[in-house]
């Protein structure tokens, strides 16, 4: 849609008008002097019974170089299609384990076993894509916990990241405390009803500086809630030299700790022991913490002044171009 920023500007156009009403009022009668010789006078060259008036096409170009300048000045704009606003919800986390033991190939998908890794990523991919108006980001830890992709709205980044991420890239063991206390550090200065962490592990806190504890202690005094995750299953099969027996390949799955990170922080524990229960608790977390559209549109705008404006100038050139080529040929005729 086309509009203009200075719509008032427009009544300059008449301006031209006006001065011409100004010059057609009937000057007060002067007698003029005759001059017996002036018919001699009228039939040399450079000498004109009209005087210096413009040709009508000067004046026409003229009007219309005005009226250009007119509309430049009124800044016609091109006002583009709606477009919401990056939403404001939450700044919201990721906490994902890779340590080995996510390697436990104790997930079923379409009748066959992956690891958990993998099937953390099915399920991460559609939440990611779900929290359109959440500032998401991804911390992945091991021994040492590391920021992957910062808080951003580009979900689209994240979920790449996300997929690229390795088992044993951060290490062999789990420093669950440590990771904490990084996701709290990047957190503490996003306002405090919004922030998150989801936080995903297999294991108990075996490395890191900071104790699980201590870095619940830490995030509950910075408001930041957490959600905590406990996967692997409880029973699988295992065949050995002797025979096959069950297992439980989550026997070191520290749920207290997790629920009483949880607990102590307004957040909660979940338990994910396969993918359709894994896909169960984001859409719980998705509940829990609703993102918040706050409605808001803008349209980009796209300055058109430019092209009168230069319509102007170029109209501006061909009278002056004009001018001069009058000037050579009258400068002819007398020579």
């Amino acid at each position: 849609m086309l509009n203009l920023a200075y719509p008032w500007v427009l009544i300059l156009a008449v301006l031209p008008l006006v001065l011409l009403l100004a010059r057609r009022r009937p000057p007060q009668q002067v007698e003029a002097p005759v001059i017996p010789v002036g018919h001699w006078l009228a039939g040399m060259p450079g000498v004109s019974r009209s005087g210096n008036r413009r040709s009508r096409w000067q004046q026409f170009v003229l009007l219309l170089l005005w009226l250009l300048l007119v509309l430049a000045l009124a800044r016609p704009q091109h006002l583009g299609e709606s477009i919401r606003m990056p939403m404001t919800g939450r700044d919201l986390l990721l906490a994902v384990d890779i340590s080995p033991s996510m390697d436990e190939r104790d997930m079923i998908y379409q009748d066959r076993s992956i690891n958990r890794l993998q099937a953390v990523k099915r399920v991460l991919d559609e939440f990611i894509q779900n929290r359109k108006g959440d500032r998401l980001g991804l911390l992945l830890f091991g021994t040492e916990p590391y920021i992957q992709a910062p808080l951003t709205f580009d979900t689209e980044t994240v979920r790449t990241l996300l997929h690229e991420a390795g088992i044993g890239m951060a290490g062999r063991a789990t420093a669950i405390g440590d990771a904490i206390g990084l996701a709290v550090k990047r957190l503490r200065d996003r306002p405090q009803d919004q922030r998150v962490v989801i936080l995903l592990t297999d294991g108990a806190n075996t490395a890191g500086e900071i104790s699980p504890d201590t870095a619940t202690g830490i995030a509950r005094s910075a408001g930041v809630r957490l959600y905590t995750i406990g996967i692997g299953a409880e029973s699988i099969l295992q065949r050995g030299l002797l025979g096959s027996q069950r297992v439980n390949p989550s026997r070191d799955l520290d749920e207290a700790l997790l629920t009483r990170m949880a607990e102590q922080t307004g957040g909660r524990y979940f338990r994910a022991r396969s993918l359709p229960e894994l896909e169960l608790i984001y859409d719980s977390i998705n509940q829990l913490e609703p993102i918040e559209l706050d409605g808001r549109f803008y349209r980009p705008v796209t300055e058109l002044y430019v092209w009168p404006a230069g319509t102007a100038v170029l109209l501006w050139l061909l009278v002056r171009i004009a001018g001069v080529v009058r000037v050579r040929r009258r400068r002819t005729e007398f020579g």
